[in-house]
């Protein structure tokens, strides 16, 4: 029997064995396998840039393995990770793997305007007639009174092409002064064994970049050790929560922030390799697609031209009819005179000046004037405009689909509501906390502020003028915020005490707690966290008297109830708890249970002030707005009947929901749909792609890299100039240097009038048929 277990033992230890070595030799095979392109090997390096992007762009956590993380990536780059990039091989870098600069539009200089303004129809029609005019008036009347009538032409022509070469030259100087204000972004790298830094244009595949909180991440790459490190990723992805990074998930994308935390990375990939880089690759070139106004213009002018052309064409053949007829009674027929040639010259200048009166020469310099002022008081309105016609796109919208966080809602978050003491207490325009201060005790109130300035890992910093400001992820920001409000001294709670033990919060976790000792010998523990981890962990609660009494299976209830209250507002729900310890308690480890709970508190992203009006405002003028966000259901449904968006009849949906339709539902949900939540890029590129084929005139606001397709997309693209990242600024054709929509909201009654009375009384006047024909 012994020797059976044994012999059975045995047996496993050698199959063990076995498959680690098959692992080893499919590991090593792996890597054997893998040959880089000669050009690679003979500059020193082992890894091709396609494939060294691609492990971070597709998050390859299996081929990372294979190359022996990142310390492997390293070597296949020929950098040391404690040295970082020698200097003298900047050159043979940029080569191998290319430079930090974005491939974009070309330099335009104003003739490249001038050519541009060109190319509209009405302006070629009426351009053609001016030449044939002259030359015709200058036969039929003589030098120089045949010409004036041509000359008068082509004087609105050249007109028509100054003011909108102008305005749109001046644009573009503009929005060139925005880029390059986003691209002066210094970088810390570790170059030659020093820390130095250095343009975000100058890095190169294999800088060890240093990142820290708030900090712009310039370049695709891979973490090498950091602490608690919080990446912001919904600039890339519509996701609004943080995305965790470390040694298990050590993927970092350009285009995206550091929220938290910081970190040291190995540059992977640089310029039009990264993941943004690819993005801007795939789309093309804006503005060759002609405006609503245009559209329809070019349409009215060609039709008007050929009928134009008809009845010139009719009144020439019957002048001409009548004139061989007359001579043919006269028996003239085979006798030509020097007058008959001037009566012929005559009978076509009739029938050019038929098609000069048709083409109705005044309006495009009506249209242009009209576009103009609008794009003036767009401007004062500290808005950018790319191109004179998206004044007029913006006068014809019909659909505005825009994202919620930092378009809708504040890019930070409040605390909004606070369950404390058996009592719900809103902080909805109470500026100073007042009504919760006057609402608890003191002592209650001083365990909350320690909870609240102890257990986090954010700062409160003072600046010039002593002027507080707090550095954290969105929630600790707002819990700071928050504690200030009622008047507590971060700085003084801090130091009364020392942190023995910190737990940051993780996914896997749920919460954050922190062990502290005083100075009189005694411990004292705080947790925050998700609801359902946090109630667990007490058998007490705060009553209302402010007293600690046992959490019973009704307080246990109605808390509950409360949580689901605050989550039916779409609130983002903390639960605060604390436990006193003994003398006897060692202070060794962080304890898990014995807490009496404290407070709920509920967490928003506030509507920005002016968003409801400028919403009502866009209905009133007949234009539909439709929230697009990556944010849950709930979340979304919330913040939408807040800002007036989601309507009785109208419809949210999730993305996931709507990917799976097939066409012919989509035809039938798109017109009804109001919000779409958990949505990604594709979903709103097909949303705003499918409302254009019904024939809206869809606006488009963002200010991420996942926003780019749907903006390019769309009749008019609308960006947060502050916010927006530099991808997205390329491809719109309205700026806001404010970040609000209540910019592009607050006056679209406005820009249609514009639109609406100015050029349509343009339009009436030059039809034919009026006085001036």
């Amino acid at each position: 029997m012994i020797a059976a277990y044994f012999g059975l033992q045995e047996k496993i230890r050698v199959a063990l064995f076995v498959q680690k070595a098959a692992l080893q030799f499919i590991d090593g095979g792996i890597r054997q396998r893998y040959t880089p392109s000669i050009k690679v090997r003979e500059a020193g390096f082992g890894i091709d840039l396609n494939d060294v992007a691609a492990i971070v762009q597709k998050r390859d956590n299996k081929t990372l393995s294979a190359f022996k993380g990142v310390e492997g990536i390293a070597r296949n780059l020929s950098v040391l990770l404690e040295k970082g990039v020698e200097t003298s091989e900047l050159p043979k870098r940029e080569e191998i793997y290319g430079n930090n600069h974005f491939i974009g539009k070309l330099p335009k200089c104003f003739w490249v305007f001038v050519w541009e303004a060109l190319q509209d129809l009405t302006l070629i029609i009426l351009f053609v007639c001016a030449i044939i005019s002259i030359g015709l008036g200058i036969s039929v009347e003589g030098w120089p009174s045949g010409m004036y009538n041509g000359l008068g032409i082509i004087l609105c022509i050249f007109l028509v092409i100054t003011i909108t070469a102008v305005s749109d030259y001046k644009q573009y100087l503009q929005f060139k002064d925005l880029d390059r204000e986003k691209k002066n972004i210094l970088v810390k790298v570790t170059r030659d064994g020093y820390s130095q830094t250095v343009p975000k244009t100058d890095l190169v595949v294999g800088d060890v970049a240093h990142l820290f909180t708030g900090d712009y991440i310039p370049a695709d790459g891979i973490y090498i050790y950091g602490s608690m490190l919080l990446i912001d990723e919904s600039s890339l992805t519509g996701e609004s929560d943080p995305v965790h990074v470390n040694r298990h998930n050590p993927f970092l994308l350009s285009g995206t922030t550091v929220q938290d935390g910081k970190v040291v990375m190995l540059v992977t990939a640089v310029g039009m390799s990264t993941e943004w880089g690819r993005l801007m690759d795939t789309l093309n070139e804006g503005g060759d697609d002609e405006t609503p106004l245009q559209v329809k213009l070019n349409g009215v002018t060609t039709i008007i031209a050929k009928f134009g052309l008809v009845f010139a064409f009719l009144s020439f053949v019957v002048l001409m009819t009548r004139f061989l007829v007359e001579k043919t009674l006269h028996n003239e027929f085979r006798k030509w005179f020097a007058s008959d040639a001037l009566d012929i010259l005559n009978y076509i200048a009739i029938a050019v000046t038929l098609v000069v009166i048709a083409v109705p020469e005044g309006l495009p310099l009506a249209v242009t004037l009209s576009l103009a002022y609008a794009m003036k008081k767009i401007m004062n309105d500290k808005a950018l405009v790319r191109h004179l016609s998206a004044c007029e796109a913006m006068g014809s919208a019909s659909c505005i689909c825009t994202d919620k966080t930092g378009t809708l809602t504040t890019s930070h978050m409040v605390v909004d509501k606070v369950w404390i003491c058996e009592k719900s207490i809103s902080l909805s325009g109470n500026s100073d906390g007042g009504n919760l201060k006057s609402a608890v005790s003191k002592s209650v109130l001083t365990i909350l502020l320690q909870s609240i300035f102890k257990n986090t890992n954010a700062e409160v910093v003072k600046g010039k003028g002593g002027k507080q400001s707090v550095l954290g992820t969105p929630t600790e920001s707002a819990l700071l915020d928050f504690g200030l409000l009622l008047g507590g001294d971060f700085f003084a709670q801090r130091q009364e005490s020392r942190t023995v033990m910190f737990e940051p919060f993780i996914s896997d976790r749920k919460k954050t707690s922190i062990l502290v000792y005083f100075p009189d010998g005694l411990y004292q523990a705080f947790c925050n966290g998700a609801p359902e981890v946090i109630v667990k962990m007490c058998d007490k609660i705060i009553d209302g008297s402010g007293s600690s009494v046992p959490l019973s299976e009704a307080e246990l209830v109605n808390v509950m109830g409360v949580v689901n209250a605050f989550a039916c507002e779409a609130l983002r729900i903390l639960c605060f708890a604390f436990r006193d310890m003994n003398e006897s308690f060692d202070g060794r480890q962080i304890p898990v249970g014995g807490y009496t709970l404290l407070a709920v508190i509920g967490i928003k992203n506030p509507v920005r002030p002016g968003v409801k009006n400028a919403v009502q405002t866009c209905i009133a003028a007949g234009i539909t707005v439709r929230m697009i966000t990556g944010d849950n259901i709930h979340t979304a449904i919330a913040i939408a009947k807040e800002c007036g968006i989601l309507t009785d009849g109208g419809l949210a949906i999730e993305g996931p929901d709507f990917r799976s339709k097939t066409p012919q539902e989509m035809n039938d949900l798109i017109p009804r749909i109001q919000v779409m939540a958990r949505s990604s890029p594709l979903d709103k590129y097909t949303l705003v792609t499918h409302l254009r084929k019904f024939g809206e005139v869809v606006a488009v606001t963002g200010d991420g890299t996942n926003d780019v397709p749907a903006l390019h997309e769309a009749d008019i693209g609308l960006a947060m100039g502050i916010a927006g990242t530099e991808v997205c600024l390329t491809f719109v054709s309205l700026v806001s240097k404010r970040d609000r929509l209540k910019q592009f909201g607050e006056r679209p009654i406005e820009r249609l009038k514009i639109h609406r009375k100015s050029s349509s009384k343009k339009k009436t006047y030059n039809m034919p048929g009026d006085d001036g024909a």
